[in-house]
């Protein structure tokens, strides 16, 4: 399989109802709601089936409501798809996650 790769972006408003609450006087985008978008960006990019797990994910640095994050998404295999995002140029999250066919 060649390995095709897909760039994406996307930005969590001010809004968002998981902010409320986390943090009180300083929201941080809860990295949840990053994986969320993650998987779904993998999903449309590449046809995929729904996620069946998160092999690995590592949280750099917290992400603020209002910030884009820029998306690297690399197909590893048939089910795999890493992942890389980025606020500025710098990675606050990565890791893998795995699809159905």
């Amino acid at each position: 399989m060649v390995t095709a790769r897909h760039d994406t972006a996307f930005t969590i408003g001010p809004d968002h109802p998981a902010l409320p609450g986390h943090f009180p006087g300083r929201p941080v985008v809860p990295g949840v709601v990053l994986l969320d978008h993650v998987a779904a960006a993998a999903c449309q990019a590449f046809g995929l089936g729904p996620a069946t797990g998160l092999p690995r994910a590592k949280f750099a640095a917290p992400v603020l409501p209002g910030q884009r994050v820029d998306v690297a998404l690399t197909r590893l295999d048939a089910h795999r798809i890493g992942f890389a995002c980025s606020v500025e140029g710098r990675v606050v999250a990565s890791g893998e996650w795995r699809f159905a066919a």
